[in-house]
């Protein structure tokens, strides 16, 4: 049904986070956007997790860390969902906690700059 991805970010924007606690612990989810990507898979979109915690690391273990995740999201938002760190050509949108979001092709800033 849809012609790309959306990602979203774990840390901050899934699940609540305060401080960085340990690989394997992720926040209570945030309700608002559970309920947005259960609406998004239900009128079939694709949605992956978006997160640092599988970008490659010395003495990182990133299948655990993915089953770890994936197990949050099937107790949370009843199915597992494919988790990367990288963007391709299919990602149509990213929500991030973290995000400044750019004007394409011009270098303007959509709503509030945060460095102003």
């Amino acid at each position: 049904m849809s012609n790309g991805w959306i990602g979203v970010d774990l840390d901050g924007t899934l699940a609540h986070y305060n401080q960085w606690i340990s690989i394997d612990h992720i926040g209570e989810p945030i309700p608002a956007m559970v309920d947005r990507v259960k609406k998004w898979i239900s009128m079939g979109i694709e949605v992956r997790i978006f997160t640092a915690r599988v970008g490659e690391q010395p003495g990182r273990d990133i299948v655990n860390t993915k089953l770890n995740i994936y197990n949050w999201c099937i107790q949370h938002i009843g199915v597992a969902i494919p988790v990367t760190c990288q963007k391709d050509f299919g990602m149509i949108q990213l929500w991030d906690d973290r995000c400044v979001q750019v004007e394409t092709n011009t270098g303007k800033v959509l709503g509030v700059d945060p460095n102003e």
